[in-house]
């Protein structure tokens, strides 16, 4: 079955979701549908509810009529499981109010990595899962969750190394809440990283306080005006902080946020 014979689908499950989210994310997965894809699966969207002799239902009309006459609309993973019909457990994932804001995802992440790794594998990927499901009160036999945790695996592991990194569970937040698309244009290489980390930590302490991202943060916004806005600089920041040790953010930490790779 293709991704436009499961639109016709009452219900869709999760496999059949990541099918339909691969197949029109098609720029190789950087987390959202934009422009021609955005606008392609819409036009596939109408054709197979009709083809089925289905209508749209509420949320398709409202979707529909939001974005279908515009070029310039963004969606990610989150918007689109609102959407689609989809198996109620799964759709859990994406609705669960302990994500509704940056801030309260960089606070999950660092519940879930617990290790400072920089990254979540897939047992802590499946317990974090679980904990979602017992937020909302719903249990699920352990081989479902199991295939939520392999399913969510391949939706995010944008660099398929099998575990997931900050910006890639990211994802489950809805677009305009993701505040590390923004930084994805701000790269640097390690090089890079490490001396503007060494140039801001301006005591030499090892870490980087508030005062100090927020300098930090204040020359990103004016060499990267196109990504970064300053007017949501108390926002990044506040998100930021999140991820600090009492207030103390380590480099590991900013890393992720800068998106640092080697060399």
């Amino acid at each position: 079955m293709t991704a436009e014979t499961h639109l016709q689908g009452v219900e869709i499950s999760a496999a059949q979701f990541f099918e339909i989210w691969h197949h029109y994310d098609s720029r190789g997965g950087n987390g959202f549908m934009d422009g021609k894809e955005l606008q392609n699966f819409i036009q596939e969207l109408q054709q197979a509810r009709k083809k089925a002799g289905l209508d749209l239902t509420p949320e398709m009309k409202a979707f529909v009529d939001q974005y279908g006459k515009t070029t310039d609309g963004k969606i990610g993973i989150v918007e689109l499981a609102q959407v689609l019909p989809t198996e109620e457990n799964f759709l859990l994932f994406f609705r669960c109010q302990q994500l509704k804001s940056s801030e309260d995802f960089m606070q999950t992440w660092r519940k879930y990595d617990s290790d400072h790794s920089g990254f979540i594998d897939s047992e802590e990927l499946k317990s974090f899962l679980k904990d979602l499901l017992q937020k909302a009160n719903k249990q699920i036999e352990d081989s479902k969750l199991t295939e939520y945790t392999e399913i969510m695996l391949r939706m995010f592991d944008a660099n398929n190394d099998g575990k997931l990194e900050l910006t890639e569970l990211a994802r489950l937040l809805p677009v305009q809440e993701n505040f590390l698309i923004k930084f994805q244009g701000v790269k640097m290489c390690a090089k890079e990283f490490n001396n503007a980390f060494e140039m801001y930590d301006q005591d030499g302490n090892g870490y980087i306080d508030e005062n100090e991202l927020d300098a930090l943060l204040k020359d990103l916004c004016e060499k990267n005006k196109k990504e970064l806005d300053i007017t949501n600089l108390a926002t990044y920041k506040k998100s930021i902080m999140a991820l600090s040790d009492g207030g103390k953010l380590y480099r590991a930490e900013l890393a992720l946020i800068l998106c640092a790779e080697e060399n």
